[in-house]
Parts: C-alpha cells; sequence; structure tokens
C-alpha cells in the first residue's frame, strides 16, 4: 500500500489509543480500491464450529478477515476502520483483543475502531464479530 496517501492522527490532546490496539483517525487520500467486509466470527470452517474461548474465537476471527481481504487482492495492512462487537465486554476480553491487535498490526498501522459491548450476536456461542473497510492505494 501506498503510505503517502494514508495519514494516521492521534492527537497529542487525546488519550494515546496505540495500546488499545486502535488509532483514533485516518485519512486517506486519492484511494484506488476500497473493500468494505462484513462481520467476521470465530467460526472455523463451513460448518462455523466455534470455540468457548474468548481468545481462540478473536485470533479466528482475524484469520477469517485476512482470507476476505486476500481474495480481494488486499491484506491487513490496508484495513482502515474496524468496529468490533464483543458479548459480555471486560477488561479481561478488552487485554486479549488489543494483544491480538498488537500481534496483527504494528502501533504505526493500527486502524481506527469502535467497540460495541453486546449481549449477543447473531449465532448462538458467538463471542466476538469484527468488519472492516480497506483501503489499498496506487503503487
Amino acid at each position: 500500500m501506498n503510505k503517502k496517501n494514508r495519514h494516521t492522527i492521534n492527537p497529542t490532546d487525546l488519550f494515546d489509543p496505540t495500546p488499545y490496539g486502535f488509532a483514533h483517525s485516518i485519512k486517506v487520500t486519492n484511494p484506488t480500491s476500497i473493500c468494505f467486509v462484513s462481520g467476521q466470527s470465530g467460526g472455523v470452517g463451513l460448518d462455523h464450529k466455534l470455540s468457548p474461548d474468548f481468545r481462540t474465537q478473536v485470533q479466528v476471527a482475524l484469520q477469517n478477515l485476512r482470507l476476505q481481504l486476500e481474495i480481494q487482492s488486499m491484506e491487513l495492512a490496508d484495513v482502515v476502520k474496524i468496529t468490533l462487537l464483543i458479548v459480555d465486554h471486560n477488561l479481561d476480553k478488552l487485554a486479549i483483543w488489543s494483544e491480538e491487535a498488537t500481534n496483527v498490526w504494528k502501533a504505526t498501522a493500527l486502524p481506527t475502531s469502535t467497540l460495541i459491548p453486546v449481549q449477543q450476536l447473531a449465532l448462538p456461542g458467538m463471542l466476538f464479530e469484527i468488519d472492516a473497510i480497506a483501503q489499498k492505494g496506487s503503487e
């Protein structure tokens, strides 16, 4: 991705979001491709098998997101916005998410983010869902 058209801004007047796995804002100028990815869960395979473990579901959801992006000739580094849905959100789950986000995105390429705590998701056993907007600039 051409980083010249992607400007990450974390104003010094606001708290530092990087330890939590996101950036405050990203301005993209002159995009050539934008991909909108529907919510990806932590379900594995065609049977959508769900682990009861939150971290495992986060890891699988990120793998599923990566697959969706690869099909569109994009990668996780192209993601500029994510929305997270977490069932029964708490600080332990936030810490797990933050660790996994840091594993996927480096601090200089964190996407913008909104986290929404929810009571339940579409299917029984789903603990986590992530959707994304990705942008790939001209090379």
